[in-house]
């Protein structure tokens, strides 16, 4: 998940936020400005219940921030790096630097969100009673009170047991305690994460269809967003399985073409592109170093009149940690976001381009992988 927004650091932690956040921000601000506090005190001008909404709005920001952060802390003493904490639309992501080495570990990170949700839940319920007890207004004790619903509500919604779902990482973790699996764990999660999803988009559709109600809307979504995510747990972890031993070396295309970033695009179409069997190709500097990447696709959207503009004018830029040496591992790549839609590492040895890597060189290897596992014997 891309940070758009670096809030800064907690305990040493980057926090940022996907632009996503600004979209439920509104929503929610919206949700109980228009909703929730008029109908808990009536009779207030508009303006309040906004000034009320608002401040609600980042107090729920505020407690997602808390339930990763708590997933972050516990990662920590378990002695997991954590690279960073992202918010966003539907909730928030701890991104870790490794995977938990054990189920407890495992568990007790995951376990760490949904409790801590219910904490804050409990905290804000109690502010709510007392805040209503001292005679504060009927806006501050329902805004209080709506923000400690929500995060019980969050916290036992996180506790359904599927991917990408903290509940189905405690059910990846007690398959793994169970049978001492790690991989079975996953494949429970991830298919209880499908399945879930499934029958929470079809529950949308039923409300939106049989009972007019668009709230169904908001299942669907929820659905579609489980489904499509444990599906792309699903084709991680294949592809981290299929990756593991074996060295950028194995997987690169050796020797590719490349495009000097001075060339013409014209003569470089005529004489590389049209007839080559890549898809893709590293642009290099004038001493060979690689500094970008160039595909078809980039090429042909090119207009005759720029014939003769240079390669590196339409050229992605490469960044830095899309190099790799031929012994690196290649399961690091397997989580990279292809750049230009297909490069995922140009190979570097002595300063010059000796191969590159593309999603369709890992796609293969992952086909490979699955094609050796079928024909491997079973045992007895």
């Amino acid at each position: 998940m891309k940070q758009n927004l670096r809030l800064g650091h907690v305990a040493g932690i980057p926090v940022g936020v996907n632009w996503s956040v600004v979209v439920i921000l509104v929503l929610i601000a919206d949700i109980v400005a228009v909703n929730v506090l008029p109908r808990a005190d009536a009779g207030r001008s508009a303006s309040v219940y906004w000034a009320i909404a608002i401040p609600t709005a980042l107090l729920f920001l505020a407690s997602l921030l808390a339930h990763e952060g708590a997933h972050a802390a516990v990662a920590r003493r378990r002695g997991l790096g954590v690279r960073s904490i992202t918010l966003w639309m539907l909730g928030g992501v701890a991104q870790l630097d490794s995977e938990p080495k054990t189920a407890r570990t495992d568990l007790a990170v995951a376990a760490a969100g949904p409790l801590t949700s219910l904490a804050v839940g409990g905290v804000l319920f109690g502010a709510a009673e007392g805040a209503s007890s001292a005679g504060a207004p009927g806006v501050i004790v329902a805004a209080l009170a709506w923000t400690g619903a929500t995060n019980g509500f969050l916290a036992v919604f996180n506790l359904l047991p599927g991917a990408p779902l903290d509940g189905g990482r405690i059910l990846r973790a007690l398959v793994w305690m169970r049978c001492g699996d790690r991989s079975r764990g996953d494949r429970v999660a991830t298919a209880a994460g499908q399945v879930m999803g499934a029958a929470l988009a079809g529950a949308g559709v039923a409300q939106l269809i049989f009972l007019s109600q668009t709230g169904g809307l908001w299942l669907m979504l929820i659905g579609w967003f489980l489904m499509w995510t444990a599906g792309a747990e699903a084709r991680s972890r294949a592809t981290q399985e299929a990756a593991a031993g074996v060295r950028v070396r194995d997987l690169m295309v050796p020797e590719p073409e490349c495009a000097p970033s001075w060339q013409p695009i014209g003569e470089f179409i005529a004489s590389v592109a049209a007839r080559s069997r890549q898809s893709a190709f590293p642009v290099t500097g004038f001493g060979g170093e690689p500094c970008g990447v160039v595909t078809l696709a980039r090429l042909t959207r090119v207009p005759p009149g720029r014939a003769g503009d240079r390669i590196d004018s339409v050229a992605v830029a490469l960044p830095a940690d899309y190099l790799a040496a031929p012994e690196d591992p290649v399961a690091p790549l397997a989580g990279r976001l292809p750049l230009a839609g297909t490069l995922l590492a140009v190979v570097v040895a002595d300063h010059r381009v000796v191969g590159m890597v593309t999603a369709e060189d890992l796609g293969r290897l992952v086909q490979q992988s699955r094609l050796r596992a079928k024909c491997a014997p079973r045992p007895d």
